[in-house]
């Protein structure tokens, strides 16, 4: 009667083997979230004060600090929503908000605004009077041409890009006689700015002309200053161009970033574990009757017949060959004869013996193993 013996592991030992990596895994993508999520700037992408990109304005950013402005960067709607009586706010260009949203930034009281190249749903909530001229103009060094005191001090600057009507009684600075880069209008109380342009405050043009005198004297008028992005807060949109809101949140992707080089640490720790093969010398002796007798049992549950005859009848012709000088090349009807001619045995026998069909079922094969072994007995014992 034979024994089977399970080979997969069980529930037990696989929960075994696996909570050790499973645990360092775990350990891995919580270290890496906190340090991504300690790490990761407030802000991104273009006019962002944490972007050290060409048109990032981390420059600019860390000017108004050592000025005494506390910067703080933000991407969410409920920051430039929340009370700005005595502050400053910021509104970099792109993102798109609906008009609700502009009304509510309005409502929150700032005492000042930046617009940086704002859209029209924006200029009509937060500057009225000031529209869109549909003139942009080239970037040139340009005298201010206003008696603005922030222009005045800065004087010619790099400008250009979109310009500006304005109102009776508003500001304007650096045009071209009728329409201009930037504007200011002041109304009950509070002091709007409009800057049709970008590229003169990012960090790869702040250092040209007096652009960075016009950015500290222009902005960095209140100690406190909310640097907002806008982004998709809302269903709207300003432009029939505009893709809307982004299907993928930023916290998944940083969520998915921890998550893949966990698995790659994993892997590589996994992976050199597994090296190259040892040759080793065995600790215990095995006998030769114990490989032969476990490689037969392989056959046996396999159902390998014809294998294990075809090992048995070239073991018992290596023999023969030995015993009577036959070369190990020679045909099958030359060694049959041979052989025939020197044992007695019927040809047709032996030929049967040594090169038949594989067997039909164990007994055949058994008998067949007989017939070898007889014959053997005759080769050493002549």
């Amino acid at each position: 009667m034979s024994t089977s013996v399970p080979v997969g592991r069980g529930a037990a030992e696989s929960w075994r083997a696996l909570r050790k990596p499973m645990l360092i895994t775990g350990i891995i993508v919580l270290v890496s979230i906190v340090v991504l999520i300690a790490t990761t700037a407030s802000t991104s992408g273009p006019f962002s004060p944490d972007s050290t990109e060409r048109d990032g304005a981390r420059a600019l950013a860390n000017l108004l600090k050592k000025h005494g402005v506390n910067v703080q960067g933000t991407e969410f709607l409920s920051d430039a929503t929340a009370s700005g009586a005595g502050k400053a706010l910021l509104i970099g260009p792109n993102g798109a908000l609906d008009r609700d949203d502009w009304q509510r930034i309005d409502d929150a009281g700032w005492s000042h605004l930046i617009l940086i190249r704002p859209s029209s749903r924006e200029l009509a909530v937060l500057a009225p009077g000031v529209k869109d001229a549909s003139q942009v103009l080239s970037s040139a060094s340009r005298e201010p041409g206003c008696d603005l005191p922030a222009a005045v001090k800065a004087g010619t600057v790099t400008v250009g890009g979109t310009t500006y009507s304005a109102p009776a009684g508003a500001q304007t600075c650096y045009g071209d006689g009728i329409n201009h880069t930037v504007v200011r209008i002041v109304a009950s109380g509070r002091t709007v700015d409009v800057v049709g342009s970008s590229r003169s405050f990012t960090n790869d043009e702040l250092a040209d002309d007096g652009n960075a005198a016009l950015a500290l004297n222009l902005i960095g008028t209140h100690k406190d200053l909310t640097w907002y992005l806008p982004q998709f807060e809302s269903d709207g949109v300003d432009d029939a161009g505009d893709d809307g809101p982004p299907l993928v949140p930023p916290d998944v992707r940083y969520i998915g970033w921890a998550l893949a080089f966990a698995v790659l640490v994993v892997a590589v720790w996994r992976g050199r574990r597994l090296g190259p093969v040892v040759v080793e010398r065995l600790p215990v002796i095995v006998h030769a009757a114990e490989t032969t007798e476990g490689r037969a049992r392989l056959y046996r549950r396999s159902r390998a017949r014809d294998r294990a005859a075809a090992a048995l009848r070239e073991s018992a012709l290596a023999q023969l060959y030995k015993a009577h000088g036959i070369p190990r090349r020679a045909e099958p009807s030359a060694v049959v004869a041979t052989l025939a001619a020197r044992t007695g045995w019927d040809p047709i026998t032996l030929y049967e013996a040594l090169y038949g069909m594989p067997p039909l079922d164990d007994a055949a094969l058994l008998n067949l193993s007989d017939v070898l072994d007889v014959l053997m007995q005759e080769v050493r014992h002549p």
